[in-house]
């Protein structure tokens, strides 16, 4: 076996990272298992903004200490490591670079808030060198990235929930079930709603990096390109380099339980339409979308985005509906039924309810330590694959927008039909060396 030096895989080529696994197997192999007391050691990946909730998130949690934080912009170092002292009584070490952090054998378990585009490349090196892994939403920045992420799961026997959190809240886990119970009779149809306002970004100049900032890092995977002030640290959202626009961004939530209601995978047929409407700016995203997904049995889920000013859809604005063949269903309000021709609300649910995934804990991260201790996948209330299947469609809505046309999708293969333009945009070219590699 190949000796990569520690220098090397920090710093290094693309043959280091390409080759990360292999130079990550010499570190210390991770526990089997945790005792119910033992302290599980935390490294938060991206401390800005939803960083600061996975901070604040372990930090109530017993049996959990942070022991790492991880970004590229060492301005917020002093502030957050201040933050985690006051919690558990002790600093945090903390690192520029993930990679550098990997070989930290306090670390036991990598908590992700990076960009979108750093989702993949974190988790995965975090599998290879044998640490659990919990991942904001989207899964992924791209369709395939996703796939590798599950591989990267199965391949190392990790542990990988990804943040979606609806999927832990009871109040949610009670309408899918009462939705798989058949209590709107069969479900054909859901619609994921997000209407959130969004204004105008503006337009940044290119300007050098602040100091603290390494941007090299921080562009990671994405393509070289100059520094603007609406990149750090949270409009990259509406760039597609980066971001998923608010379809993966709070949307992909709102998708997550669409599908989750609807029991299905991947579409057959994809179509969206859209523009950024209302003002002018910088962003590339749309801040209007409607996605349609059709499934081989006719099924369909549709997707809305709205930014700018929008009446509701009954009570719903960042939520769902569902149809069925004897009512509907929808979450104003908590998870309401609506059955026959004239809608009356439905009474209590007096059938008996179907299991809907993971242990149902209310606390997403809590869910997650207590399945790194149990070591079963299974009872994670939002897994990896879930979270890759959500992302995938929000990834297939925005590439049937920039390619403005429908398009037919192989659910099994993960790819377009008899169209090289759209397959092309399943997977970005990965700049060196911040390369996922073919083979996780």
């Amino acid at each position: 076996m190949k000796h990569i030096s520690r220098r090397e895989f920090i710093h290094g080529s693309s043959k280091a990272i390409a080759g990360a696994a292999v130079g990550l197997t010499v570190l210390k192999a991770r526990k089997s298992a945790y005792a119910a007391n033992e302290q599980i050691g935390v490294a938060v990946m991206g401390i800005n903004g939803r960083g600061v909730a996975h901070i604040d998130g372990y930090g109530g949690i017993d049996g959990a200490r942070i022991v790492a934080l991880v970004d590229p912009d060492t301005r917020l170092f002093e502030s957050r490591a201040k933050r985690v002292e006051e919690k558990q009584g002790e600093a945090p070490q903390c690192y520029a670079d993930i990679r550098e952090a990997l070989t930290d054998e306090k670390i036991d378990v990598v908590s992700i808030a990076t960009c979108n585009h750093w989702h993949a490349p974190g988790t995965i090196l975090a599998c290879q060198a044998k640490k659990d892994v919990y991942v904001e939403k989207p899964a992924s920045w791209s369709v395939w990235e996703g796939r590798k992420m599950v591989e990267a799961a199965e391949k190392y026997q990790r542990i990988v929930q990804v943040g979606c959190q609806s999927r832990s809240s009871g109040q949610v886990r009670d309408g899918i079930a009462r939705l798989h119970a058949g209590q709107i009779g069969k479900v054909y149809m859901a619609r994921a709603l997000c209407y959130k306002p969004r204004g105008s970004i503006g337009v940044k100049e290119p300007s050098d990096p602040p100091a603290g900032l390494d941007f090299n890092l921080w562009l990671g995977p994405a393509p070289q390109q100059p520094f603007h002030g609406n990149l750090v640290h949270y409009n990259w959202h509406w760039f597609w380099d980066f971001g998923n626009g608010d379809l993966g961004n709070q949307g992909v939530h709102e998708m997550d339980k669409a599908l989750w209601g609807l029991q299905k995978g991947l579409p057959v047929k994809v179509f969206a339409t859209g523009g950024r409407f209302g003002y002018e700016d910088q962003g590339q995203t749309p801040n209007t979308e409607i996605c349609t997904f059709e499934y081989e049995d006719g099924a369909q889920l549709v997707f809305e985005v709205r930014g700018h000013y929008t009446n509701d859809e009954a009570g719903v604005r960042i939520g769902n509906l569902f149809y069925g063949s004897e009512g509907y269903m929808m979450s104003s309000d908590g998870y309401k039924a609506h059955l026959g021709k004239d809608g009356t609300e439905a009474g209590a649910f007096e059938g008996e309810l179907p299991a809907v995934g993971g242990t149902g804990e209310g606390n997403h991260f809590e869910n997650f330590l207590n399945a790194v201790r149990s070591r079963k996948p299974e009872d994670l209330n939002a897994p990896v694959m879930a979270g890759h299947l959500s992302s995938a469609l929000c990834h297939l809505g925005n590439i049937s927008y920039r390619l403005k046309r429908s398009l037919r999708f192989d659910p099994e293969k993960e790819e377009f039909i008899g169209d090289q333009e759209a397959n092309a945009l399943l997977k970005r070219e990965y700049r060196d060396p911040f390369v996922i590699p073919e083979k996780v």
